[in-house]
């Protein structure tokens, strides 16, 4: 099973014990935001590659995923499998083929143009930096920890193994500070819980990811939870914020340290950027929801409630 697939199903055994009625809101409210062309916007304008693979994600999570659903969606998909993307968007595509796949039959990969697989590698490895590690665009000058974890996830996801998974690991091994955290680029030296858990979740896709990195990027990630609960992005940032609260509980959940996390208090946080009428916000600071932050919401009520089933390391 991918880790795409993977990821899922551990946030959908979550998912499937908290309220019923609370999660079919949020998904009601994600489905709301469909536009004709089956795709989904950001918080305005045009359907997007990137949110649609989010909106996509809420709605398995929300058992709202139906065959009607899926082909609405796919038909938006196949309008963008010959535009030219950005490496993210390109990313979205792939995932959100890949959870069409899985969950509904959807064959939308195998039915591009002779050669596709071959080419979608050559591009890969043009991101690729001499330090080991991939990069966010073709231009780009370094490997970003961020983007290595992106490629690793399609290259599996596609099953198109790793050709350098030492050079990879030894890219990703470097980016680690004496914190315990990791940064997103070389020529950083302030470690981000984002690319923290983007570093360990890569170093465990390519088994890499020794006991003793994993206990000091855990120390560095128990260390980022907020006052009003939720994680923040860095050691400067003092407000908490719903994607760094997801990704940091998502990597301490396969660091066997999740209940060391305060629960009471990232539920208090998650209670106050939920809206009632359906959707998440960014921060308690935010106004306007988003599919994206509505997954990372979902996300974080369902690891809350996979905390006394997950054993702890000592």
């Amino acid at each position: 099973m991918h880790y795409l697939a993977q990821l899922m199903l551990t946030l959908a055994q979550g998912a499937a014990k908290l309220p019923q009625e609370r999660v079919r809101r949020h998904g009601l409210w994600v489905l709301g935001q469909m536009h004709p062309d089956g795709g989904f916007p950001g918080r305005q304008g045009p359907s997007d590659l990137y949110y649609t693979s989010f909106a996509l994600r809420v709605l398995a999570l929300c058992g709202m995923l139906d065959q009607e659903v899926a082909n609405q969606v796919e038909g938006f998909l196949r309008t963008q499998m010959q535009q030219r993307v950005s490496v993210v968007d390109f990313f979205s595509f792939v995932f959100s083929a890949l959870l069409l796949q899985e969950l509904c039959g959807c064959k939308l990969l195998e039915s591009g143009e002779p050669g596709w697989l071959g080419r979608v590698e050559a591009q890969l490895e043009e991101l690729r930096r001499p330090l080991g590690g991939y990069a966010s665009g073709p231009l780009a000058p370094h490997a970003s920890t961020y983007h290595t974890f992106l490629v690793l996830v399609c290259r599996e996801g596609l099953g198109l193994k790793e050709p350098q998974p030492h050079r990879v690991s030894q890219f990703l091994l470097s980016q680690q500070r004496p914190d315990g955290g990791f940064v997103d680029l070389a020529v950083m030296n302030r470690s981000g819980t984002n690319p923290t858990a983007a570093a360990v979740e890569a170093l465990r896709l390519l088994g890499a990811l020794s006991p003793e990195v994993a206990q000091k990027a855990a120390q560095f990630l128990l260390q980022r939870q907020c006052p009003e609960g939720g994680l923040a992005a860095n050691t400067r940032v003092g407000l908490a914020d719903t994607l760094s609260t997801f990704t940091g509980l998502w990597a301490l959940y396969h660091l066997g340290h999740l209940g060391q996390v305060d629960h009471t208090a990232v539920q208090e946080y998650l209670r106050q950027v939920e809206l009632p009428t359906g959707g998440f916000l960014a921060a308690v600071v935010d106004e306007q929801a988003d599919v994206e932050y509505t997954f990372y919401g979902l996300g974080i009520g369902a690891l809350m409630q996979l905390v006394a089933n997950r054993p702890e390391e000592s």
